[in-house]
């Protein structure tokens, strides 16, 4: 979910550009997430290098053209543990059972096939293509 919602600042982000300081409570007014959980989240894409916050004042702008900025990116900068959070492997080394220790190296190569094909689907969708896709909803709604 955190990567929605990352989503969601950077679009915001984006479309503000330059009509007033894109801050945690503005954010957090817009998803509906609270700002603690926003703060959190500026701050994993600042680290990752795809937004800049101003430090004090807040206000954050992105650092990188939307065509630059890819979704697996975005999803990088906010799980630590990768694809693999997305498909794990249960603890079950300890068991006898010659099953138990046994799956993960079962596993290791189809979910290894899995996460490449995500990670590929996800570099190939930028922000550029996500705002592209929100223009185009807002332009239908209007009236």
């Amino acid at each position: 979910m955190k990567c929605s919602v990352a989503v969601h600042c950077l679009i915001f982000i984006h479309e503000a550009g330059g009509t007033g300081k894109v801050t945690s409570t503005r954010l957090a007014q817009s998803t509906d997430v609270h700002p603690v959980v926003i703060r959190n989240i500026l701050s994993a894409l600042k680290k990752a290098g795809l937004i800049t916050v101003a430090r004090g004042t807040g206000g954050a702008e992105l650092c990188r053209a939307p065509e630059e900025i890819t979704l697996y990116q975005i999803y990088d900068a906010l799980e630590p543990d990768g694809l693999t959070a997305l498909i794990g492997i249960h603890p079950c080394g300890k068991s006898p059972c010659p099953v138990a220790q046994n799956i993960k190296a079962v596993l290791k190569g189809p979910y290894h096939k899995i996460e490449n094909a995500i990670r590929e689907a996800m570099e190939s969708v930028t922000l550029a293509d996500m705002l592209e896709d929100y223009h185009a909803r807002t332009a239908e709604q209007a009236p």
